[in-house]
């Protein structure tokens, strides 16, 4: 099975994905609003 080699592009994609990722939650906390996920193909509001 061939390893796939991520290119710097989609390494830079990914951390900047999780840098939104982090500043939603912290966003959800301040505003004290319910994050919306999909959990075993049900939509979930969860208080973060």
């Amino acid at each position: 099975m061939e390893t796939h080699k991520m290119t710097p592009n989609q390494i830079k994609i990914l951390e900047g994905m999780d840098k939104v990722y982090d500043k939603l939650i912290e966003f959800k906390k301040k505003m004290n609003s319910e994050l919306v996920i999909l959990k075993d193909n049900q939509i979930t509001r969860v208080k973060p």
